[in-house]
């Protein structure tokens, strides 16, 4: 099952969904208001749809993303063109709406990193909870290379994937790396041969979902609280869920299916 090809096209296999940005035509930049809204439908789609347990997102063709059209930049079309105070209030109603919406993406998200990852291409797989690289994949924080800061949040995504220090040379370089540095600095979790990519992704997707969703969805809600918030929030709000997982009755399930084994 797939919706019709569009700037996102979805498929479904199963409990996971895979979500590839299509748009190789541009480089599968991200930044368009109708790219932007299908992937807010599609978090809102995978929120109420209690069967899927994770998504996939990958890139159409050699590249996963280039980021911002830099060509619009260069032609001052659409918010480019607009003035200096315009422009921010463009950005947050425009490319800040993806962290948003990954941030109340309630499912594990896993990137399928198959070329390269540039500028908010490369934050949008930090936004994610799993990265996996084919070995041509590529990553750049290349914004100041054309005299740019991140404007969709890398600065906080990137460091807390890889550290304060190696952001800091991702961001003020702008030099790409590769897919063996980047999972020797642990931006991705693993690199596989370039048509194993997906394969990779799904065996590991399957891996999530046969676990309870509802504690899939909670464990995840759980991580994103660790990042941010104190210890005494984060077991607040361990303690507030526990329970809940107790009482559900896969839990109950597979209890008395460890006790009869």
């Amino acid at each position: 099952m797939s919706t019709p090809a569009g700037p996102l096209v979805i498929t479904r296999q199963h409990a996971v969904a895979v979500w590839t940005i299509n748009a190789p035509h541009v480089g599968n930049t991200i930044t368009d208001t109708a790219f932007i809204a299908a992937f807010e439908a599609a978090v809102d789609a995978a929120n109420s749809d209690t069967e899927i347990g994770a998504v996939i997102l990958t890139g159409e063709g050699k590249i996963f993303s280039a980021g911002g059209n830099v060509k619009q930049m260069a032609d001052r079309e659409g918010m480019f063109g607009l003035d200096a105070i315009d422009q921010r209030y463009a950005y947050v109603g425009g490319i800040q709406r993806l962290p948003r919406a990954l941030a109340r993406l309630e499912v594990p998200i896993i990137a399928a990193v198959n070329g390269a990852a540039v500028g908010a291409g490369c934050d949008l797989a930090a936004m994610c909870d799993i990265r996996i690289a084919s070995q041509r994949a590529s990553f750049a924080e290349s914004f100041v290379q054309i005299g740019l800061v991140p404007g969709d949040g890398g600065t906080w995504f990137l460091q807390r994937a890889i550290g304060y220090e190696r952001a800091a040379e991702m961001t003020l370089t702008g030099d790409r790396i590769d897919a063996a540095t980047a999972l020797d600095w642990g931006l991705v979790s693993r690199v596989v041969p370039h048509d194993e990519l997906l394969t990779a992704a799904m065996e590991l997707a399957d891996r999530i979902v046969k676990n309870p969703p509802r504690a899939l969805r909670m464990a995840k809600r759980l991580l994103q609280e660790s990042r941010t918030g104190s210890l005494d929030s984060t077991l607040a709000m361990a303690a507030a869920m526990q329970p809940l997982a107790h009482h559900d009755g896969e839990h109950q399930r597979r209890i008395a299916k460890w006790r009869s084994s």
